[in-house]
């Protein structure tokens, strides 16, 4: 058993049969990987067209190892370290021997008894150990057709969001403290419900966005649980200095397809109207979680918003292609966004990235799989405060915006959590609710 300290709940794992972190770990986890197999067999010609035998030895080779991956995983076997010797392989490797330290001598760490959050990270890092063994099909994104699949089905809500965000700009230089206030909620609630586009929690079942976002707005709010864009804003007027601009605000990005788009729909809104000076976005190294964005994906979806066929979408795409050319906009992604480390591990095992997010005047993190890292994925109690969740975890102002999709939520009034369950008994999981969280190491 784990030892936790005092007060500190214990993570969620799959030792409770029928918990949602089971069926997880017996159902979803499973069949993402023989989607991910049954991917790179699809594309055995391509591998072969372009490396010839070698790409179908590649091809063939990969497979065998996510077939055994897959075995290990339903038949809960030991994790294994990692034998890939990319650069994160020694931390991946040292963060199971924490583990098993932490479980102590009577069980190995195994698939169904570890942390939930830690073995579902492993899987993913364990498929890009499969390709990265097999050059010359290393570089190959096993997730990459449902993002693009995701953004070209989302292409009338990018549309509708793109005029949106155009008219504003129309008018921008007639726009009060208190409408331009009302503009940044609406397109920060936009950005939170493009979080219920994620492909991991669908086992890459589609999952675009098919509505109107703007149009949606008003019948979602109900189903914000906790809404603090009062105080992200007043946070962010705070840190302007003397009528100045914010100087950075950081987002720390989760899904491609749509939700990306929301998310640089907002990053444009606090750039052009003058509010922030520059955005950070933080992106993962390797494919994640099936839809996470890397620096392909953020890339490949700007170039895309540039080509389109519409006016004020393509307008956009050439809006945020300077951006980053003049460095109002930079993308950047670190290793410790793909380990299994809790948040508050940061500022001890990945100090050069705690010390960038100490530089920012606001921190948005986007998604569920950063808000369970965020509060270390434990069994809390659905009332405490969401400061004591992140056991110390204070690098700067910060604001998670996420759809609920796993069984951990705090900072609810007493009693809600219970009213919502006898209501909606899956309400921590099924992605209808969803939070705009924010807390602030100083006074707002």
């Amino acid at each position: 058993m784990a030892v936790v300290q005092r007060g500190v709940p214990p993570s969620l794992s799959a030792k409770v049969t029928g918990s949602f972190a089971y069926l997880t770990i017996r159902d979803r986890l499973p069949t993402i990987l023989t989607k991910v197999i049954d991917t790179i067999h699809r594309n055995k010609s391509k591998f072969f067209e372009e490396h010839g035998e070698e790409g179908i030895n590649a091809e063939k080779q990969a497979i065998a190892l996510l077939s055994k991956l897959r075995n290990e995983l339903l038949t809960d076997k030991p994790v294994i370290e990692l034998t890939d010797g990319l650069e994160d392989a020694d931390s991946w490797n040292e963060y199971l021997q924490r583990q098993q330290r932490l479980q102590g001598d009577q069980e190995p760490v195994s698939w169904f008894t570890s942390p939930w959050l830690y073995v579902e990270c492993y899987m993913y890092r364990r498929i890009q150990e499969a390709v990265s063994l097999n050059p010359p099909i290393s570089n190959f994104d096993v997730f990459n057709e449902g993002k693009t699949q995701s953004f070209y089905e989302s292409q009338k809500a990018v549309m509708t969001l793109c005029t949106f965000l155009e008219d504003i700009q129309k008018n921008a230089e007639k726009l009060s403290p208190d409408r331009l206030s009302e503009d940044f909620n609406k397109l920060l609630q936009i950005s939170l419900w493009g979080n219920k586009c994620d492909l991991s929690i669908s086992a890459g079942q589609d999952n675009s966005q098919k509505i109107s976002p703007i149009d949606a707005l008003a019948s979602l709010q109900p189903f914000i649980l906790v809404n603090d864009s009062g105080m992200v804003w007043s946070s962010l007027m705070s840190s302007q200095r003397a009528g100045e601009s914010v100087d950075r605000v950081d987002i720390v990005l989760d899904n491609a397809g749509f939700e990306l788009v929301t998310d640089l729909v907002l990053a444009d809104f606090l750039v052009s109207s003058g509010l922030v000076r520059k955005i950070y976005f933080h992106g993962k190294s390797f494919p994640w979680f099936v839809s996470d964005v890397t620096a392909n994906d953020f890339h490949w979806t700007v170039r895309q918003t540039m080509a389109a066929n519409h006016k004020w979408m393509s307008k956009r795409g050439f809006q945020w292609q300077n951006y980053l050319k003049v460095g109002a906009w930079s993308y950047h992604d670190h290793p410790f966004w793909t380990q299994p480390h809790e948040f508050c591990d940061m500022a001890a095992d990945a100090p050069d990235l705690y010390s960038r997010l100490q530089q920012a005047d606001l921190v948005l993190f986007k998604g569920d799989l950063n808000y369970r890292k965020l509060t270390g994925d434990r069994a809390w109690d659905h009332t405490v405060e969401f400061s004591t969740a992140l056991q110390g975890f204070q690098p700067a102002p910060l604001c998670s915006l996420r759809t609920l999709k796993a069984n951990v939520q705090v900072g609810l009034q007493p009693g809600r959590g219970e009213k919502l369950t006898s209501r909606d008994p899956t309400w921590m999981t099924n992605g209808k609710y969803a939070v705009i969280q924010f807390y602030s190491p100083k006074p707002v």
